[in-house]
């Protein structure tokens, strides 16, 4: 694994983006066909996480991949008030128990870990791979394909409509998320960000389609809006 990240790191984010891909696509239809949701992805999930985490520490990378303190004023980043507009948009039509509670409780540790997985591969490996010729053009790639990665759930049984409002604010939110990576030096407040939206759509109520437009919108808009607010202040921290 070292050998293929020291000779192309982009090679590397690559197929680490494969893998990820497969294997939870494999584990959550293993996991259907079992009759319980998630309980052959959070192992998978678990393993994953736990192997990056480890990978990542021992080769003295965390500073390069995030995994360590933000460089920056608080204040300047308005105290991530819109972090937590976006984490809660799950819960804006109300809550709802879709599964039962064993149910719920592997979903939730599935996302927690999915939330650092995609962060660190997305936002880390293959950012940074892309970063070191064009800053700008490693923002928009890692963007889009985080959100044109979701296209992946139509696999998983997933409708079209939502899947595709969900690749539009996903790239809005993976152009926010690389943002912050990149002028704070950090991954954890995307981290614990993901892991929170990804969480709480376990016990998100049902809304009307034209709701979850809507939503979509306000999703899309914050993000970018925010995104562009901070590279055009340079928040104190960042890089320039």
């Amino acid at each position: 694994m070292k050998k293929i990240y020291e000779k192309n790191e982009l090679t590397f984010s690559l197929i680490w983006i494969g893998v990820y891909v497969v294997l939870f696509s494999v584990a959550d239809s293993i996991s259907l066909d079992l009759g319980t949701a998630k309980i052959i992805t959070v192992p998978v999930c678990l393993f994953m996480t736990i192997f990056l985490a480890v990978w990542i520490v021992k080769n003295g990378l965390s500073r390069k991949y995030g995994l360590c303190k933000m460089r920056i004023d608080y204040k300047r980043y308005l105290y991530f008030l819109p972090l937590v507009v976006i984490a809660s948009t799950n819960l804006w039509c109300g809550v709802s128990l879709h599964l039962s509670i064993f149910e719920t409780i592997l979903y939730v540790i599935s996302m927690i870990c999915v939330g650092f997985i995609e962060e660190v591969i997305f936002r880390g490996f293959l950012f940074q791979a892309l970063c070191r010729e064009n800053v700008k053009r490693a923002i928009v790639i890692s963007s889009i394909t985080f959100g044109i990665g979701h296209i992946v759930n139509l696999l998983n049984g997933a409708e079209l409509i939502p899947t595709l409002l969900q690749i539009c604010y996903a790239i809005a939110i993976g152009f926010l998320f690389t943002v912050i990576f990149y002028q704070s030096e950090s991954l954890i407040p995307c981290i614990v960000t993901h892991s929170l939206i990804n969480s709480l759509s376990v016990v998100a109520g049902d809304g009307t389609e034209a709701l979850n437009i809507v939503t979509a919108i306000v999703l899309t808009v914050i993000s970018g809006s925010y995104a562009i607010w901070l590279l055009s202040n340079r928040v104190k921290g960042g890089k320039n």
